[in-house]
């Protein structure tokens, strides 16, 4: 897949430093905490149906997909030294790897309850990091958290995302799915969100995270008036483009706005797979903030990516790998924290649910596939070797969390209660 029309030329390789990511040297740590990093993780990897290879002369697991270590001591210091952090990147720094890396990764995800012994998850306060007080998605700190990701490069996305440039789940037919077929599936699920917000001629439609802009075209070609918002300067700018090819500027207006900054009235509110970008501080504002905005008798369908309410609950104040490299500042909800937010902070009610995290797991393999087929197109943008092991495991961890149901996906449909 080329780029698609209007989008900028790439960037000359090496301008951007947040392309180079480099990784350290493994960590200096104690004999005493490497040794009790070894015993837990050995303990953990032995009772897993996996074949983990520590040495030519040592396996150990039940069998399953072959775990190869190729340098136990720099990944054991890592493990001691910053726990599953440690462990994303050991990987990135290729200590260890995997044939299957999703097959791995999803038998990991299927314990990830009971990985770490009960006693210690008591004391995850005490050993696991927390998360750094910059990534606090205040106004100023969301839009760096945003950027990070977003702006990394459009021309990065144009290379594994499919024609529509959608960044979030689609919905299949059928499985197992081809790449030809995601734009399809992509407008499916669209179309889903907007009959399910009753989106039509004249509908004052408001989205909360333009992307690159195809749900706000697709409602446009319906006859909605359209104010669609994001934090991404390099999405805006494309975004903006793509709306004017399509031929619908006069229906469309692409703001670079904090959904807490928007005013109005909105018949129809949407978004995708945004509020796990909130932060769970903030989950009372986005949810007031979307009371507040939308009109009478109107209707508002997100789609939200949910883990288990006892993992959220768990691991909520834990810094993470993904939170570190990938989504800074990032949370994902339970369906649970959801009912819980809105009940005590709004007038708004879940009245439908759609679950479908297999089509997310279909998806990122879709988009992991071309991601590892344009490798040296993605080296060519400027994005070093580490980079693009980074990404690999974030594809290969996501889909896994999918495929062990660890991770689902939803599609919302909220309304308010209205008083007498």
């Amino acid at each position: 897949m080329t780029a698609p029309p209007s989008a900028p030329t790439a960037h000359t390789p090496g301008a951007h430093p947040e392309r180079r990511t480099g990784i350290v040297a493994p960590p200096r740590l104690s004999r005493a905490r490497t040794a009790v990093a070894e015993h837990i993780v050995r303990h953990a990897l032995a009772r897993l149906p996996l074949r983990v290879r520590l040495t030519a002369a040592e396996d150990i697991g039940l069998g399953g997909p072959l775990m190869d270590i190729r340098d136990p001591g720099a990944f054991f210091r890592r493990i001691g030294a910053s726990g599953l952090i440690g462990f994303g990147e050991s990987y990135m720094a290729g200590e260890w790897d995997a044939p299957d890396l999703v097959g791995v990764l999803t038998v990991l995800a299927d314990h990830a309850a009971d990985l770490v012994p009960r006693p210690l998850q008591r004391l995850r306060g005490v050993w696991a990091p927390r998360r750094p007080a910059a990534q606090l998605n205040t106004p100023e700190g969301s839009r760096d958290n945003i950027s990070h990701h977003y702006d990394l490069s459009n021309d990065l996305f144009a290379l594994f995302l499919d024609t529509t440039l959608s960044y979030s789940s689609a919905v299949f037919r059928g499985f197992p799915a081809e790449h030809d077929l995601l734009p399809a599936a992509q407008h499916r699920k669209i179309d889903r969100l907007l009959d399910a917000a009753g989106v039509g001629r004249g509908t004052r439609l408001l989205e909360i995270g333009t992307g690159w802009g195809e749900l706000a075209i697709r409602a446009a070609a319906r006859g909605a008036r359209v104010v669609t918002v994001t934090l991404s300067a390099e999405q805006r700018e494309l975004a903006r483009a793509r709306v004017r090819d399509a031929g619908l500027a006069d229906r469309v207006e692409v703001r670079l706005s904090d959904y807490r900054h928007v005013t109005g009235d909105y018949d129809a509110i949407v978004s995708v797979e945004m509020v796990e970008a909130v932060g769970e501080e903030f989950w009372p504002v986005y949810f007031q903030t979307l009371d507040r905005l939308l009109a009478p008798g109107g209707r508002i369908a997100l789609q939200v990516i949910t883990m288990p309410d006892d993992r959220l609950r768990a691991s909520r104040s834990t810094y993470t790998w993904i939170q570190k490299y990938i989504f800074p500042g990032g949370l994902l909800p339970s369906t649970e924290a959801v009912e819980r937010v809105t009940a005590a902070h709004t007038r708004l009610r879940t009245t439908e649910r759609v679950r479908f995290g297999a089509h997310y797991a279909e998806t990122l393999r879709l988009w992991r596939e071309r991601f590892a087929e344009r490798a040296a197109e993605v080296e060519d943008l400027g994005f070093d070797a580490v980079f693009r092991r980074m990404w690999t495991f974030y594809l290969a961890y996501s889909e896994a969390g999918f495929r062990s149901g660890y991770l689902d996906v939803q599609q919302l449909l909220l309304t308010r209660e209205e008083t007498a």
